[in-house]
């Protein structure tokens, strides 16, 4: 009896616990996808508590209702901590924060400015802008009454993009606690009882427990990383000049094979990105201007119109809701100009290339210009390109008198007179 004692001890030492999610990014579908693994993952472990430190600007509305709904259905009571200090949950994020069972906040934070906005980052038209507002109002209503929250000043969030210091959140019932730091946090939750969202009562026990940091898997931050508009970009544009490059040097192999891998990736970042396909035919359309370019020597007008055309793509290429979730100018233009100078430059020796005479074999003789060195009447034998070959020639051209050879029939030379 006493082992078994201790083996139900040991074992409620071991799942009893604090899971621990740390959010310091944009809210888009890997952050939806690693909060919903770390609160199954809770759930399994029949952990005490899931704790989501969260820092962010915002991001996509669909990935920030897949966490919500994950929030509100978990089994294990979630706690959502605005942290560290200078942190913010801005947008999305405050969408998430009041999801929570208990929402935190540290000293310094803020918290609020959720009114949705284009990909451009500005207002909505008045017609749409009311629409979506009032989606996401509902949306919010549709649990944060239920947390016993201020659900009629959240909603200013959302119509006003009203923004709150942690202690302001705190006195007008946005949050619950304000805690210096994770430690100060749990101490103060200890003890407390919560109304759960399907309105059970629960009382937490969270001092002392172990908090168990749960962390991405790699697929989780190469694809985190790959989400990053400005690195799709990037891999887009040089894929596409890699291509270009293995196109115009068949055989190469090593730029085809880079070109392709990258153009895979960026296109599946921005398969899971909002992206407006017409800024993907803007960056196309710039690289047939590169080529036009090099075909037509405008002088640098084609280059310069590939150029703004790759940057307005660029910034145009990502429709999403904060700055972090679209591409920067700055990258536009990093990746334009060079890319634009680089592609131009790269075509034009293609195309000079092309239009070079051959110099070797039997197409190379065409244009020589050789030697009589025997009368041609109207056969006889001429010293071209080294060699002293046989020749024919319309009329008759005299020893010494310098031919130029018009075609090449096998070993035969036909001439004229240069």
């Amino acid at each position: 009896m006493k082992w078994l004692i201790c083996l139900l001890a040991l074992g409620s030492s071991v799942f009893a616990q604090v899971v621990k999610v740390t959010v310091n990014d944009t809210i888009q579908p890997v952050s939806a996808e690693y909060i919903g693994r770390a609160i199954d993952h809770a759930a399994q472990t029949n952990a005490k508590a899931v704790l989501i430190e969260i820092s962010t600007p915002g991001g996509l509305l669909d990935s920030t209702r897949e966490i919500v709904a994950k929030i509100t259905g978990s089994k294990v009571p979630v706690v959502v901590y605005v942290a560290p200090g200078g942190a913010r949950a801005a947008s999305a994020g405050f969408f998430i924060l009041e999801s929570a069972d208990v929402a935190a906040m540290a000293p310094g934070t803020n918290t609020g400015a959720a009114h949705p906005v284009d990909g451009s980052g500005k207002a909505m038209d008045p017609v749409m802008s009311e629409k979506v507002a009032n989606d996401a109002a509902a949306f919010m209503r549709s649990y944060v009454s239920r947390r016993g929250r201020n659900a009629e000043l959240a909603e200013t969030a959302v119509h006003k993009s009203v923004a709150w210091s942690d202690q302001e959140a705190l006195d007008k019932k946005l949050v619950d606690v304000v805690a210096k730091d994770e430690s100060d946090l749990l101490r103060q939750l200890d003890g407390r009882s919560i109304t759960r969202f399907d309105r059970s009562k629960v009382t937490l026990h969270v001092a002392g427990q172990p908090v168990v940091a749960y962390d991405m898997t790699t697929r989780e931050r190469v694809l985190d990383k790959l989400l990053d508009p400005n690195l799709a970009f990037i891999l887009f544009s040089i894929g596409m000049l890699c291509i270009y490059a293995e196109f115009n040097h068949p055989g190469a192999i090593v730029p085809g094979v880079v070109g392709f891998v990258a153009v895979m990736l960026a296109v599946f970042a921005l398969n899971l990105l909002p992206v407006r396909y017409a800024a993907v035919a803007l960056i196309l359309g710039s690289f047939i201007l590169f080529a036009l370019e090099a075909k037509f020597a405008s002088h640098g007008v084609l280059t310069t119109g590939g150029i703004v055309l790759m940057a307005i793509g660029g910034l145009m290429l990502v429709d999403g809701p904060v700055p972090e979730l679209r591409v920067k100018l700055l990258t536009a233009l990093s990746v334009a100009v060079p890319l634009g100078l680089i592609t131009a430059f790269l075509m034009s020796i293609a195309v000079r290339a092309r239009r070079n005479k051959v110099m070797t074999g039997i197409p190379g003789m065409i244009g020589e210009v050789g030697t009589v060195q025997a009368p041609l009447s109207p056969m006889g034998k001429v010293w071209v390109h080294g060699s002293l070959w046989d020749a024919v020639a319309p009329r008759e051209v005299e020893q010494g008198a310098r031919v130029k050879v018009v075609d090449v029939d096998g070993l035969l030379l036909k001439v004229e007179k240069s």
